[in-house]
């Protein structure tokens, strides 16, 4: 996760050190402190307001070291969804309590809010329902397995009869492991979770469809290609395919590229994790790929695109596609469900 610290006092700044520092090994913390009470490796500013419209959507968390009203205040005006908004936690200058306060189950407030009080000795504050009941949340478990949800209205719906007791079925194309007692596999139940790329699949009367987000591209560009063409390029790629954006988890390339333009903007645009991976390492994927001995030679790897899309996946789906200065290819990572997983 990309995450900003907020602090606004000498206590808060003090606090903000020791969240980052135990945060930074497993996320990007970037601390930002009231110009009074900085630090040297923190960004000063001396607008709240005006630092919150301008950070807001680019990061996945937002921590402030303030008071809850304090934190409502600011991120009020840029509240649009929960499939969208970042995470938002609230933490009291003298490290007593981390409130979840914004987007606890798909934006990971919930279980980021509990990692920083096991950090600081806090009293992690949550209150949605489904986790003050021990209860099967919709989101949690889309975010959790890699599921986009297809109709967040039906994800209510679903979360509503957990919370009243109902049972509910669950329909999976997908291996899956640890279900929960009130659930049922067959088509007794009236409300359900279908877990499919076919979203025209509707096993119960009230359906909701979770759709895999495992598809890795892989692709390559000559230098500096126009943006608009290399987005066309690819989302035309995808869609000849029939597969939607969505549930692209990652675009993969060489080391090489990682300032390139228009695959920086790609990524930026459509929230899409970028890695990169030196020649060496695609050199050493297993399987039968497209040779071509200029890109060897240029790169030090014979295939870009197939190689970088296969390295973290289990099938490749779609072999190189080459338009324009620009190579594409796509693969398939296996999923497997556990209804007991947790992420952070």
């Amino acid at each position: 996760m990309k995450i900003a610290i907020i602090s606004l006092t000498t206590s808060g700044t003090k606090l903000s050190a020791e969240i980052s520092r135990n945060l930074d090994k497993d996320h990007f913390c970037e601390r930002f402190s009231f110009f009074k009470y900085s630090d040297s490796n923190t960004i000063t500013f001396s607008d709240l307001r005006s630092l919150i419209s301008d950070i807001f959507n680019k990061y996945d968390a937002l921590v402030f070291i303030s008071a809850c009203g304090i934190a409502v205040r600011m991120i009020a005006p840029h509240i649009v969804s929960k499939m969208t908004d970042p995470a938002v936690i609230a933490v009291d200058e003298q490290g007593k309590f981390s409130v979840s306060l914004l987007s606890g189950h798909i934006g990971r407030a919930n279980a980021l809010a509990g990692k920083i009080a096991e950090i600081i000795g806090a009293e992690p504050v949550i209150t949605t329902a489904t986790d003050t009941g021990g209860r099967f949340s919709p989101d949690l478990f889309a975010a959790a397995n890699g599921l986009h949800i297809c109709e967040p209205a039906v994800a209510k719906i679903v979360a509503a009869a957990v919370v009243n007791g109902e049972k509910i079925g669950f329909f999976s194309t997908f291996s899956f492991v640890n279900l929960p007692s009130k659930f049922f596999t067959q088509e007794c139940a009236k409300t359900g979770v279908c877990v499919d790329v076919d979203t025209q699949r509707t096993p119960f009367e009230t359906t909701l469809h979770l759709v895999p987000k495992n598809i890795v591209i892989g692709v390559g560009c000559r230098k500096n290609i126009f943006p608009a063409v290399f987005e066309n390029f690819i989302l035309n790629m995808l869609e000849a395919h029939q597969i939607p954006l969505f549930r692209v988890c990652g675009l993969h390339t060489i080391r090489m590229k990682e300032h390139e333009r228009a695959i920086n903007e790609f990524c930026h645009k459509y929230n899409i994790p970028m890695k990169l991976y030196t020649a060496e390492e695609l050199m050493k994927v297993e399987g039968r790929f497209a040779h071509s001995d200029f890109v060897m030679k240029t790169t030090g790897a014979d295939n870009i695109c197939e190689r970088s899309a296969a390295i973290d996946a289990d099938r490749l789906i779609i072999k190189k596609t080459a338009l324009d200065g620009i190579t594409f290819a796509a693969a398939e990572k296996y999923l497997n469900i556990d209804f007991e997983r947790r992420i952070l």
